[in-house]
């Protein structure tokens, strides 16, 4: 029993401890985020404290994307700033910064292992949703688009002032510029134009004194870093200047499924040899999955390939029965339509869906899920594919799905080293491993399964480093504490996000953030590489 009291007091004196070291610092922090920011802009409307209450809890969850981190840590979580001006910004930097207090930066909250608004220190997370606006010039084709605007806003106001340009990002239509484009996220326009950070002409970030740069005034180093190397390491990424990319009027869309049964297996295998090497206006997607067999109580793996051709069909059905005949194309499974529709294709909405639903800002939490990448240099053996499916038919009542995006086209011709992003030429494909479920009593076994798929998948992926995409966040790939980064660890992350552009990251954040003010559980270290 006296063991028991003992610790029970132990903890009630850190508790005791934590609060004593954190609330009045808090209070210092609130008074300079008022002394900071003018009468014009004032901040009060942008704080939400960390109170248990539900305005306070719809305020977090509506940009939590991953169940799996739905309830707020309020032993650690301070407040909310929901900055509306950039002088908001700037305060809640220096003032965070001065008070000791870590800031977690969220634009659309899509961050895999929820590092934008979760952390097991005291600190703030800065939302960025109210900073969105987007400015389109036709004439000279760019874009200027703020942190907290969604990539289905962009592609909307794009469409607004032209039919025949986009922007070469990602599918799911709520994900936040800020950390997509910092990130380097990708479309379906990989193959033909690259993917977003090679088409980003200047950018607005606050850094670690509360400075706000742009291109010239930060510096090409800096500029470099921001592009790929994940914005949360270096400063707030406030805005980008985009260039647009030409698309014609009408592109051609196909779905096809293929299950087991149907030799989804070997039309798969041959998918590999082809992918990256079709004209680099055609991105053809295929997508495993578990699905229901023939029988009832059955399961099996169906192979969905989705498709964007920049053409009509006659001509993507030529290329098709040219290069790939295995997939038993026929002409009524295309569809021709405008780039803005073919956005609701690739995200699955029913044919009709109005395009205002890109619009929309869910403002609850999706599911529980858990997501891993892989790149692939030569093709996966077709053994190698069924101990695949045999894997993901152990999930239990999970949904479970693999993505193979495939590279070759223009990502084969932009050197490693041009932005911070660094997996281009030699990849055939990036995979995604995903899966999800609806009860938090499948998390512990759920993740479990997850980790036995990317065994599985080990002898036919990159290695030396096993490589993964910044963007599908994973946890697993190495990690640090929230208050601290060291160095040897966050070389082992490091190098599979970045490969050899990890040193320059190293170098650019010792110089501009030498104390390491920006950081999370898989930031970049500021460290001097001699």
């Amino acid at each position: 029993m006296k063991g028991t009291l003992s610790v029970l007091c132990l903890v009630l004196l850190v508790s005791v401890l934590e609060a004593a070291v954190t609330k009045p610092k808090f209070g210092d922090f609130i008074g300079c985020l008022r002394y900071r920011t003018s009468p014009e802009n004032p901040i009060t409307d942008a704080i939400s404290f960390a109170d248990n209450t539900t305005t306070f809890l719809s305020s977090y969850v509506s940009y939590t994307k991953n169940k799996r981190f739905s309830t707020p840590n309020y032993r650690k979580l301070l407040a909310i700033v929901a900055a509306k001006h950039v002088s908001h910004v700037q305060a809640t930097v220096v003032c965070a910064k001065s008070n000791g207090i870590q800031l977690r930066i969220r634009s659309g909250g899509h961050d895999y292992e929820g590092l934008s608004y979760m952390s097991s220190v005291p600190f703030v997370i800065l939302d960025m949703y109210n900073l969105r606006s987007i400015t389109v010039d036709v004439s000279s084709k760019k874009a200027w688009i703020q942190a907290g605007a969604t990539l289905g806003e962009l592609y909307t106001n794009v469409n607004d002032v032209s039919q025949t340009l986009a922007f070469p990002a990602g599918v799911c239509a709520t994900v936040g510029a800020g950390g997509h484009i910092s990130g380097g996220g990708y479309g379906n326009l990989m193959r033909k134009y690259g993917i977003t950070v090679d088409h980003v002409i200047d950018a607005q970030i606050i850094d670690v004194n509360g400075k706000l740069l742009n291109r010239a005034t930060m510096g090409e180093d800096l500029f470099w870093a921001i592009r790929g190397g994940g914005g949360g390491s270096f400063g707030v990424i406030l805005s980008w200047k985009i260039n647009l990319v030409d698309v014609p009027k009408i592109v051609t869309v196909f779905k096809v499924n293929k299950t087991l049964e149907q030799g989804g297996t070997d039309v798969l295998y041959k998918w590999q040899l082809v992918a990256s090497k079709f004209p680099e206006s055609l991105f053809v997607r295929a997508m495993p999955q578990v699905a229901n067999g023939t029988k009832r109580g059955e399961r099996t793996i169906t192979v969905v390939f989705y498709a964007q051709f920049l053409g009509r069909t006659d001509a993507l059905m030529a290329i098709m029965n040219q290069n790939w005949p295995e997939l038993g194309l026929k002409h009524e499974d295309c569809q021709e339509m405008s780039w803005l529709n073919s956005t609701l294709f690739w995200a699955d909405y029913p044919a009709g869906t109005p395009t205002s639903i890109l619009l929309d800002r869910p403002s609850s939490p999706g599911d529980f899920f858990k997501s891993k990448s892989d790149y692939v240099k030569k093709p996966i053996p077709k053994e190698g594919l069924e101990k695949l499916w045999k894997t993901m038919l152990k999930f239990n009542n999970n949904i479970v799905w693999m993505q193979f995006n495939p590279y070759g086209g223009v990502m084969d011709r932009i050197p490693a080293t041009a932005t911070a992003f660094p997996h281009r030429k030699g990849n055939l494909f990036k995979i995604q491993y995903f899966t999800t479920w609806f009860n938090a009593n499948a998390t512990k076994s759920s993740l479990s399964q997850m980790k036995e798929l990317y065994e599985v998948a080990e002898p036919y992926v990159s290695s030396n480093p096993r490589e993964a995409f910044f963007n599908y966040r994973d946890i697993d790939v190495g990690s640090n504490p929230s208050g601290e980064t060291n160095v040897d660890e966050a070389k082992i992350y490091g190098s599979k996000y970045f490969l050899g552009n990890l040193k320059r990251l190293m170098d650019v954040k010792a110089k501009y953030d030498p104390d390491n003010f920006f950081k999370n559980e898989q930031s970049i270290p500021p460290v001097r590489v001699m």
